[in-house]
């Protein structure tokens, strides 16, 4: 089936198996390996993309299924200048990453929580825990994962005191990415 994906801002057109999944699209055919694929089951989350603004595991997608959308991916997050994010540097500071293999899954997912906590409020300790029961973690525990949203947050509130700034930033940036025209 011919369709079209707006991947990381970019269109990109081809021809899709009606059992083709997503992340294999994604890493196989357009070459995105910073999307994972752990259990291939739904259950890891290390394949965590955006679809249409929403965190989804692309191992239970199909392609054909997600024609038209717009998917942002780990690669579709960095900042113009390939730096890190204010929550993946978090991250990587609290220790959150270990290993890596579930990081972007996990960024993916934090992406949208950022995103919906609709107070402007940074998000509680049992907010986080929550959001990520569908990433899972053999390195960390999730503490310094939990740590890293902390930390990005406090550090937003103290260089610009009455927002949320880096969390914005990380929203501004995923939100960018699914806009920009290729």
């Amino acid at each position: 089936m011919d369709l079209t994906l707006n991947v990381n801002g970019r269109p990109r057109e081809f021809t899709a198996e009606p059992n083709e999944l997503l992340v294999e699209r994604l890493r196989d055919g357009l070459g995105l390996t910073g999307t994972k694929v752990g259990c291939d089951t739904g259950q890891c989350g290390s394949c965590v993309v955006r679809l249409d603004g929403r965190s989804a595991k692309s191992c239970l997608v199909l392609t054909v299924a997600a024609a038209g959308s717009e998917v942002t991916t780990i690669e579709g997050v960095a900042t113009p200048g390939g730096e890190l994010t204010g929550l993946q540097e978090a991250l990587r500071q609290e220790h959150g990453t270990q290993c890596g293999f579930c990081t972007p899954g996990m960024v993916m997912a934090l992406g949208e929580l950022v995103e919906n906590t609709a107070d402007g409020d940074a998000p509680t300790e049992p907010e986080i825990r929550e959001w990520l029961t569908g990433n899972l973690c053999r390195c960390t525990g999730y503490h310094g994962v939990v740590r890293g949203v902390q930390r990005a947050c406090a550090s937003a509130r103290a260089a610009a005191p009455g927002t949320d700034a880096v969390c914005d930033a990380m929203a501004d940036a995923v939100t960018a990415a699914s806009g920009q025209e290729g």
